[in-house]
């Protein structure tokens, strides 16, 4: 079987793959003093509760944009599993697709992971939306290059900073307001109004202006926890699939073995 992990800026999640069947996923707060052995701990009881067993792994694979997590991943594959890990877009892992921006080395890993499988998944113009501690968007064309992006504060940062620099706000629940009025009563609802519907409402504007400089269809993509909230009350969207980042690691795994049974 595959371990794969994919470091975020909020949360690691780990997920055991069969082929290409998803068996299991298990999520951890990110944070950056975490050792490999304090991920040892951890993932193997969850391991032993749902059935598996460290010799059920053979391949493992990680990617992360946080550098600090690298080495401790690194030590948990090697000294645990007995594996040496693959490092998403590197060495047999590349991306294996042209990033046609002006700095290449700045796309970040979860996004080139969503691009490598929505284009695998899904033929033709992308624009691939990752919701995250930031919200990104993400250009693919049919011949998945990488033409660029946009780069968003994520729903819940707004509304930390909302709250964080405001005396008098309350802290507030994400959720989808209970009715379509756009004008509040109270102080709680006026702010989800403002932070939930200003939010699909700069999202769905800016993923017009990216349709409309592709100049031809273009599939919309969704993909991270608050695809389906957002889902519910926007038809901007053609397809929501919420585990492209980590099936983008199974992809990249899987090429690296065809790569290696090659040689």
């Amino acid at each position: 079987m595959l371990l794969v992990a994919d470091v975020g800026n909020t949360n690691v999640v780990f997920a055991l793959f069969d082929g290409a069947e998803i068996k299991t996923r298990w999520r951890i707060a990110t944070d950056p003093r975490r050792t490999g052995d304090e991920y040892a701990v951890w993932l193997l009881q969850l391991m032993q509760v749902e059935g598996y067993s460290r010799e059920d792994i053979t391949h493992i694979i990680f990617a992360s944009v946080v550098p600090r997590a690298d080495h401790n991943l690194t030590v948990l594959s090697q000294k645990y599993f007995g594996i040496t890990p693959l490092i998403a877009g590197q060495g047999d892992a590349e991306w294996g697709f042209e990033i046609d921006v002006d700095q290449p080395n700045s796309l970040g890993a979860d996004r080139a992971l969503n691009c490598v499988a929505a284009h695998a998944k899904y033929p033709g113009d992308l624009i691939v939306v990752d919701f995250g501690t930031a919200t990104k968007f993400e250009a693919v064309d049919f011949n998945g290059t990488y033409k660029g992006g946009i780069i968003a504060p994520g729903i819940n940062l707004s509304l930390d900073a909302l709250v964080g620099k405001t005396a008098k706000l309350p802290r507030i629940a994400i959720r989808a307001p209970e009715t379509k009025s756009v004008i509040g009563r109270n102080t709680e609802d006026q702010m989800l109004i403002g932070v939930f519907w200003g939010y699909v409402a700069m999202m769905e504007g800016l993923i017009e202006k990216m349709r409309a400089e592709f100049g031809r269809p273009v599939k919309v993509v969704a993909t991270g926890g608050l695809a389906i909230l957002f889902n519910d009350n926007t038809e901007i969207f053609d397809i929501v699939d919420n585990d492209l980042t980590i099936q983008g690691l199974a992809i990249l795994a899987q090429r690296a073995a065809d790569k290696q049974g090659a040689a």
